[in-house]
């Protein structure tokens, strides 16, 4: 009986990682590793440069430009310091020890790592949805934008975001602990815990950013078949609606990387042992590459952008004071 369950185990592991090997319920590293699993760690840790790069840009880009600060570039600036945290700390942890181990093998460790996963993602939805806020206010009440969302206010904003992102990582940590006493009701509490953090951290805020974007794409249509205004009053109406289409594909890319992952986990605790790892590690790295997306939606979208990593790479702003030029 002893022999059957250590050959079950060891196909379990296997299936878990071509990379890793078990020994006593215990991972080890493969010492030869071959052309597959080389690739593998070459492809993620380029991920992991690329997401770091891209939000560091952006990060450096909205401190130092005086032209980018601006209510809804801090609140990108947050979105970019939430990313660039993924690109740091979760990427490599995910490189290193693959996420579908703490899937079937839970512990310290694992429960660490899925609070700080909980907590970076939970930052970028909030964050998400304060940004969609300001484009509420800029499109739909234009006229009392500027003395309703100031640096005050963004700065709240900011504050809440990461403070419940926060709470509800450490959360995941003391649901983790309790959930070692629960013995027979593991598979139940597991089933609620999950539910509920896939609902308040993930479902509730896309639904409240749609139906937002919603409102604000009919306010916007709206304008555009009554504006009789000046020149300048539609410029600057063509402004915001731009700013407000770049944020609505942002927020388009992060469910379409974000939702099948969270569908997934919601039904984890009922079909983990039917779940394909490969279909788990690749909803799992769709949705980390959601922070490497973005950078490249705002470069792709904003000339000013484009005009700021042009400069920062170049290395013009360690020569001179460029902090105050006109970016295009």
């Amino acid at each position: 009986m002893d022999a059957e369950f250590s050959i079950n185990d060891t196909y379990v592991y296997n299936e878990i990682h071509p990379c890793y090997e078990s020994n006593n319920a215990t991972y080890i590293f493969i010492n030869q590793l071959f052309t597959g699993c080389v690739l593998l760690y070459m492809f993620l840790g380029l991920l992991c440069v690329v997401t770091i790069c891209g939000n560091f840009l952006i990060i450096i880009s909205i401190v130092y430009f005086k032209q980018l600060h601006t209510p809804t570039n801090y609140l990108i600036l947050s979105l970019a310091v939430a990313d660039l945290h993924v690109g740091v700390v979760v990427f490599p942890f995910s490189i290193a020890f693959t996420v579908t181990s703490c899937w079937y093998h839970d512990d310290m460790f694992c429960t660490i790592r899925g609070s700080v996963d909980v907590t970076l993602s939970t930052a970028s939805i909030l964050n998400l949805c304060c940004i969609s806020v300001d484009r509420y206010y800029a499109v739909c009440h234009p006229l009392t934008y500027r003395s309703k969302i100031h640096n005050r206010v963004i700065v709240l904003m900011i504050l809440v975001s990461w403070s419940v992102s926060a709470l509800t990582g450490i959360g995941i940590v003391i649901a983790g602990f309790n959930q070692g006493k629960c013995q027979d009701r593991c598979l139940i509490d597991a089933l609620i815990l999950t539910t509920l953090a896939c609902i308040f951290s993930f479902y509730i805020p896309v639904i409240v950013m749609l139906c937002i974007y919603l409102k604000i794409f009919l306010v916007a249509q709206k304008q555009a078949n009554t504006i009789h205004s000046t020149k300048t009053r539609a410029t600057v109406s063509k402004m915001e609606k731009k700013a407000t289409k770049t944020l609505a594909i942002v927020l388009g890319v992060f469910i379409l990387c974000w939702t099948p992952f969270f569908v997934c986990i919601i039904f984890h605790p009922l079909t983990h042992e039917f779940t394909p790892v490969p279909v788990i590690e690749t909803l799992n790295w769709l949705a980390l590459s959601n922070s490497m997306l973005n950078p490249f939606i705002y470069a792709f979208f904003y000339s000013w952008f484009r005009s700021a990593f042009k400069i920062i790479i170049s290395g013009k702003i360690f020569h001179c004071d460029v902090s105050n030029s006109k970016l295009f």
